[in-house]
């Protein structure tokens, strides 16, 4: 091993530490008025000092370094006379303590160096430490370790630096350790060699050196690190001739370099030499969970797990590790793996490692239990078990009530409202707990919407309460996802009766969607003060290994500072968990235009987040920007060009299970073959559909409901109308069960169509005119104008006497069809229209037939590029009669020719480029 493992826990004064202290008092010697001996100026002083601030700064390692390694970095240095000197003295004052009255003695004569409340009126040369710089804060943390011990504990550390020099004195005595002696490097390789490295092939990693050996003179710095592992630090190249000369073998002592330590010691081409600290490690940690919650199912997962399994071998002290394992097993929907790894990581740490919560006041002393079933809550409602996320979540409500652990609760409560309103819950009894139980104790039983709506506001309030500015800006999402689909009640119905407009209100989600964007100013002033966890270490991690000058150690005096100010402070910017929840309302936005009937306002959201975004949002949200810009084409170009989008997202984007692509791709290919005549196609894509949905009662309700829709869609184009309108039947229950009004609207309006086709107008008209009273009550405008235009065929099945009704709505609804429809509605509206003025009686076609005909072209040229058969044929077939009628023969002619190429491509596609034989 190429160091000592610290025990885990607070400050602690160790041997290595002693021998710093030691250090320092002969930088700063006390009383000292000019620059002490053996320095013969200021410069070579301060190369001392520079070397004791990189050690300082390296007390944080997992592995402190053994004496001979300090006595190494002491001789790089420099090769003259100080080095030598500064070594003897240190070896020979810690040979000096071999009582506890000498370490009293020595922490009492420490003191000296620090300066006092009088230290300005010191003289100019005297060398004196201030007491807030950070070898003062040193040594100060170390004299206050030292008079916390109790006498076992000095006798302890005595006996400990004994051990520290004994090992120094026994396998490399510093009087004869140069860098020319190889032999403690022979020894680091015998552990190497002795080392469980089961998972890696040390010959292949030779045959390389030697093949870059050979190739250039130029060999990797990492000469005993595998390949899997160098993937998590950037090789330094060091020149053959510069390794010769300084030693015959590197060591290596890396936790990201390699598996067998994690102490992570590097040497640059100057001989310099850097460590690796703890917080460094904890920094890599967060990069992968971040690449994790970026990239999901795409991380290798056995490739991070051999890495973490090394780390908790070496360290096991690092329980994030465990949290780490917990997050690879959720992102790969391992059930088993995940939940282990979340059990051991809290056994091991009871929760008090790796998250922001501050500690609750009250708290019993057993851990943090409350975090724990947070956690174990949000896992379960990952892997698709509502009932029981809701039980641990409420017992989580429970216990931090009881430990007044508000930061938890604000965050439970947050929780349980997204599992509320993503999932489909019928019954939530209990789960308020006694923060509410005003309502309870007075009778009255809330119902899931008005118990989700004081969940989030309770949730709102509190983080507003302990100003954690991600979980409001979240919380105003979740309020303005709420306003967009539920009509807002009164929670208590007895007292006066007041008048109420039963609908949502816009103006509501546009103010929680700008109040969730505060968060990117509140971020962007406090920049210069916020840290981030991990960020500090990763933000300098990979340009540790470049530093010139006289950052850590020099060979000369002439090394620039400049690259102090890096080493001690980053610049931090804005974090990616912000960005990340200020691209999700965006994406928020898109979707509220959506269903307002906004498409360009839709797109240009979308396409905000697609390219503002990408690189701070998750792989989920990402996708479903690529989603809704492909749906836009596919509404507005036609399915080609949809299609040629599909492909790039598709190589972008993982096709997993349940992934968004995959869902779309589905949904296209679902409505290209209903509209090609391909039915049984059609239906096996509906079946793969449904297939992914979960089978837990109220998980994946939306891809439940999606297939059920086009399920029986497909029915009602192969004209099985009874079959089809049981299966809408049934979907509006499970919707009204579950308080999903707005798929209600289009579940109504799908049955008013199943009967207005199946010739029964008369019952069709109730479930239109129920489907508009939805689309007023949510300011659905888009499907409230194809609910219209239902309505305006429904009224025209009737007779030609309600042909002039039936054409008023289609002209009131004509604004928002060619505003804001696609191809299809357009074109649909277009044949209505002209099947209108032909029923008219006041119609003259011989006068006016340009009005219908044009029309009729328009709608028969964007239904080509639909490759809508159906709808085309009916196009061509009323152009074919109005030419007829006009005798205009060859125009007749060739409208019935397209009439007959449509009606035979119905079912029987004949190019050979089908996308749906590629594609399927």
């Amino acid at each position: 091993m190429a160091g000592i493992l610290k025990q885990p826990g607070a400050f602690a004064i160790t041997p290595h530490k002693v021998s710093l202290c030691i250090l320092l008092k002969i930088y700063a010697p006390p009383a000292q008025i000019s620059v002490p001996f053996p320095f013969a100026s200021v410069a070579q002083h301060n190369r001392l000092g520079t070397v004791l601030l990189a050690l300082t700064k390296a007390c944080d390692d997992i592995f402190e370094p053994k004496l001979d390694e300090l006595i190494h970095q002491l001789r790089m240095m420099s090769q003259n006379l100080e080095s030598s000197w500064v070594i003897d003295q240190l070896m020979s004052r810690l040979s000096s303590l071999s009582s506890p009255d000498d370490l009293f003695n020595f922490f009492s004569d420490i003191r000296g160096i620090l300066g006092g409340a009088d230290s300005g009126a010191v003289e100019d040369e005297q060398v004196i430490l201030d007491v807030n710089s950070n070898l003062g804060i040193f040594l100060r943390r170390c004299i206050l370790a030292f008079n916390l011990l109790s006498f076992e504990g000095v006798c302890h550390l005595l006996t400990n630096i004994g051990i520290y020099c004994k090992e120094e004195f026994s396998n490399c005595p510093y009087e004869e350790n140069s860098l020319d002696d190889s032999s403690s490097n022979l020894e680091t390789y015998s552990e190497y060699e002795n080392m469980d490295l089961e998972n890696f092939v040390y010959e292949k990693v030779s045959e390389e050196i030697e093949a870059r050996k050979e190739a250039s003179e130029v060999v990797p710095f990492h000469l005993h690190t595998p390949n899997t592992l160098l993937s998590l630090v950037d090789d330094i190249d060091v020149t053959a001739e510069s390794v010769s000369k300084h030693c015959e073998k590197v060591r290596v002592a890396s936790a990201y370099g390699d598996p067998s330590s994690n102490m992570l010691r590097d040497v640059d081409q100057s001989g310099v030499v850097f460590l690796r600290t703890n917080g460094q490690v904890q920094g890599y940690l967060q990069e992968q969970a971040d690449t994790i919650e970026k990239n999901g199912s795409t991380v290798s997962f056995n490739g991070l797990e051999i890495i973490l399994r090394q780390l908790q071998k070496l360290a096991p002290e690092l329980h994030r590790v465990h949290f780490l394992s917990y997050l690879n097993g959720l992102s790969h929907d391992d059930y088993i793996f995940a939940l282990e790894n979340l059990h051991c990581y809290f056994d091991y740490s009871a929760g008090t490692e790796g998250f922001d919560f501050m500690p609750s006041v009250g708290g019993n002393g057993f851990g943090r239990y409350e975090i724990g079933l947070l956690c174990l809550g949000m896992m379960h409602f990952h892997f698709g078990h509502p009932k029981l996320a809701l039980e641990v979540l409420t017992e989580a409500v429970r216990v931090s009530q009881q430990q007044s652990n508000d930061t938890c609760l604000a965050y439970t409560l947050a929780a349980i409202s997204n599992l509320l309103f993503e999932n489909g819950i019928s019954s939530t009894a209990g789960t308020l707990g006694s923060s509410y139980s005003s309502f309870t104790s007075i009778g009255i039983s809330l119902s899931v919407q008005q118990q989700l709506f004081v969940l989030l506001r309770g949730s709102l309030k509190r983080a507003e309460s302990l100003k954690l500015k991600r979980l409001v800006a979240s919380n105003h999402l979740a309020m303005a996802k709420f306003d967009l689909t539920h009509v807002q009640r009164p929670l208590l119905s007895f007292g006066p009766k007041t008048s109420m407009k039963l609908t949502t209100c816009p103006v509501n989600v546009c103010k929680e969607l700008r109040l969730s964007s505060h968060l990117i100013s509140d971020f962007s002033y406090e920049s210069s003060t916020m840290t981030i966890d991990g960020a500090f270490s990763t933000a300098w991690l990979r340009n540790l290994l470049k530093p010139t000058g006289s950052l850590v150690l020099c060979d000369n005096g002439s090394g620039s500072s400049s690259n102090v100010s890096q080493f001690i402070a980053q610049p931090t910017s804005i974090p990616g968990s912000v960005l990340q929840v200020l691209g999700s309302s965006y994406i928020l936005r898109a979707t509220a235009w959506e269903l307002y009937g906004s498409s360009p306002l839709s797109r240009m959201n979308a396409l905000v987040h697609a390219t503002c975004f990408a690189d701070a949002s998750s792989s989920s949200d990402a996708a479903l920007a690529f989603v809704k810009l492909i749906q836009h084409l596919a509404v507005f170009k036609g399915y080609k060009e949809a299609f040629s989008a599909l492909k790039i997202a598709e190589e972008k984007f993982l096709s997993v299970s349940k992934s968004q692509i995959l869902l779309l791709k589905l949904q296209l290919l679902h409505e290209y073959a209903l509209h090609r005549g391909q039915l049984k196609l059609a239906q096996k894509l509906c079946d793969e559909l449904g297939v992914l949905a979960s089978r837990v009662t109220g998980v994946d309700m939306e891809l439940k409901t999606e297939a059920s829709l086009r399920h029986a869609r497909t029915l009602l184009a192969a004209n099985q109308f009874r079959e089809a309108a049981s299966v809408a039947h049934s979907l509006f229950c499970m919707c009204y069960k579950y308080n999903l009004q707005v798929e209600n609207a289009s579940v109504l309006l799908l049955l008013a169509e199943i009967h207005k086709k199946s010739g029964n107008a008369v019952v069709g008209l109730p479930y239109a005119l129920a489907s508009l009273s939805f689309c007023l009550s949510f300011n659905l405008d888009l499907l409230k104008a194809s609910a219209t235009l239902t309505l305006a065929e429904l009224w025209l099945s009737l007779g030609s006497s309600h042909a002039t009704r039936a054409l008023n709505l289609i002209h009131g609804a004509f604004p928002m069809i060619l505003g804001h429809g696609g191809l299809e509605l357009r074109s649909r509206a277009y044949i209505v229209e002209a099947k209108c003025y032909l029923c008219d009686s006041n119609f003259n076609v011989f006068e006016d037939y340009e009005i219908v005909i044009d029309s009729l072209r328009q709608a028969s040229v964007e239904l080509q590029l639909l490759e809508f058969h159906e709808l085309a044929a009916e196009a061509f077939y009323l152009m074919a009669m109005i030419y007829d009628k006009l005798g205009q023969l060859e125009e007749r002619e060739e409208a019935a020719t397209s009439f007959r190429r449509h009606i035979i491509a119905i079912g029987n596609p004949q190019d050979e480029d089908d996308p749906l034989v590629s594609m399927i």
